[in-house]
């Protein structure tokens, strides 16, 4: 559990995916490897007809990439094998043949921004801040980009991804269509997932999956989009600006 986990279950043909770090739900390689397996088997699960995915606990989605696993990336080879790490979450959301609904309770950070906009409908409680933070410690949102911009259009995300030190809220992200519900609480959160869900899984699967393929449609090149700003995020990572922003950050949490 200290270095994080990803459960699977299925509940009444409702199949939920559930991540976990200690460190503000953040996700490190071995997360994000875990994740993106659990959502390509749940994806070929009979007895699931539609997916939840959420993280644990009440308060952050997701804090977005390990620091500390950015600082001890050497090489431009690790580099780029720690980006495609969210690669390989979005394109496993985007190529599932089930419809994905995120449940976001709290605030999203850079690559937990990247998840939340890979679901199909996302629900979040008004504590669901968004930030995409890499511009501030030299990067950029690269990985993620393509997966937040197809959701918020393109000036909504260069917003994020320029005032990389400003929050946005969760209203914001609603009116942006990031977000497609948001409630006061996340006992509402909770309930309208479920209930959505209920809904869902009654439904043809063979319609939903023909549905989601139409909303990706144009995203068909994201394998080799996606893993070309990995290696561009695997550079700049190894930058002394890098290094120094990400020390700076650790020192202050």
């Amino acid at each position: 559990m200290k270095e994080g986990n990803v459960s699977y279950k299925v509940t009444e043909n409702v199949g939920i995916i559930e991540f976990y770090h200690p460190s503000h739900n953040a996700l490190p390689s071995k997360v994000l490897d875990q994740l993106s397996r659990t959502i390509i088997r749940a994806g070929k699960d009979e007895e699931a007809t539609v997916l939840v995915l959420k993280s644990s606990g009440d308060r952050t989605f997701c804090a977005g990439a390990s620091f500390d696993e950015l600082v001890a990336i050497e090489n431009e080879t690790t580099g780029k094998a720690f980006f495609m790490g969210f690669a390989k979450v979005i394109n496993a959301c985007r190529e599932c043949p089930k419809l994905i609904i995120g449940r976001v309770q709290g605030k999203a950070v850079g690559g937990g921004v990247g998840v939340a906009s890979a679901v199909d409908y996302c629900i979040a409680s008004k504590y669901a801040s968004v930030k995409l933070s890499e511009l501030a410690i030299g990067i950029g949102p690269f990985v993620v980009g393509p997966a937040v911009e197809r959701k918020i259009g393109t000036s909504a995300f260069s917003k994020l991804a320029i005032n990389a030190t400003e929050w946005q809220t969760a209203h914001w992200a609603l009116e942006k269509g990031l977000y497609h519900e948001v409630f006061d609480n996340n006992d509402q959160v909770d309930q309208y997932v479920m209930h959505l869900a209920d809904q869902l899984k009654e439904m043809n699967p063979e319609a939903m999956t023909a549905l989601k393929r139409a909303c990706w449609s144009g995203t068909e090149h994201w394998n080799t989009l996606l893993e070309e700003r990995a290696e561009m995020s695997g550079k700049l990572v190894l930058s002394d600006f890098t290094r120094d922003a990400i020390a700076s950050f650790k020192s202050k949490s």
